[in-house]
């Protein structure tokens, strides 16, 4: 199945732009949102033909902005076959801390309403025009069992995946497949500040081939890398006497307000 006209936001780096590139090559006429304009077009002047690829600068907490970028995508490439809602943001978050809560309010924000604006508009353009197509939700392995110290990104991502799949039911009737693709640990700006071992740390570009693969088949749900898809349903199984004992002394992820 040849899905070619590809909208990706969080773009200018980590998954997106491992994704940009993965499409670029092989021969997709992509959308790119992200925040900063010149990283954008840093990326796009080393994809395939950057001619055909259109450029973004919106903040996705900016509906409107991700509003009028889907319809110039639309009107330029005649439709849409894939929207991968890849920004995302990461920082540790503690509820006894006051001055964490804006950065609760921003992660889902970012993570989980952005994801519907991100998906919004595209949806009508893909009911119309009667031909395969993909909404794709970045969750992760941390959105399986809450992780100390990393609430708001846990909360978040949980969030995404029960989105994914209600959304997932609602657009089966449409001939439109949902994809939830929950990412271990992959090699990205995001990841590199954790003060821990990541266990199966993945290059982006290979997370991105086996991105690419899943969305193809139209997989409804998947863990990239496999093992920690492994490593999470087994996390998924301890009962939370057990769950709570092993993860007790575990350390917690960096937070943004810390003094």
């Amino acid at each position: 199945m040849a899905l070619k006209r590809v909208f990706i936001t969080g773009a200018s780096s980590g998954i997106g732009a491992a994704l940009a590139l993965r499409y670029a090559q092989h021969g997709a006429t992509l959308g790119l949102m992200s925040r900063r304009r010149d990283a954008l077009d840093a990326l796009i002047a080393t994809l395939p033909n950057p001619e055909k690829h259109r450029a973004y600068a919106v903040d996705v907490l900016d509906h409107a902005g991700i509003r009028a970028a889907a319809m110039d995508y639309i009107e330029y490439t005649g439709g849409v076959d894939v929207v991968i809602a890849s920004a995302g943001i990461s920082h540790g978050t503690l509820t006894d801390h006051a001055e964490d809560l804006p950065v609760f309010e921003s992660i889902m924000a970012t993570n989980v309403t952005a994801t519907f604006a991100t998906f919004a508009p595209f949806i009508g353009a893909m009911k119309a025009q009667r031909t395969p197509a993909r909404l794709v939700g970045i969750g992760s392995v941390a959105g399986i069992r809450g992780l100390p110290g990393g609430g708001g990104y846990s909360a978040s991502k949980a969030a995404v995946i029960s989105y994914c799949e209600s959304l997932r039911i609602e657009m089966k009737p449409h001939g439109i497949g949902v994809v939830t693709i929950c990412p271990g640990y992959i090699d990205t700006p995001m990841t590199r500040h954790n003060p821990y071992a990541m266990p199966f740390l993945m290059a982006p570009e290979k997370f991105a081939a086996a991105a690419m693969r899943t969305i193809e088949r139209g997989t409804s749900y998947s863990v990239i890398p496999w093992q920690m898809g492994v490593v999470a349903k087994a996390l998924r199984l301890l009962p939370n006497a057990v769950y709570d004992f092993a993860f007790a002394k575990a350390p917690h992820k960096p937070r943004k307000n810390a003094r």
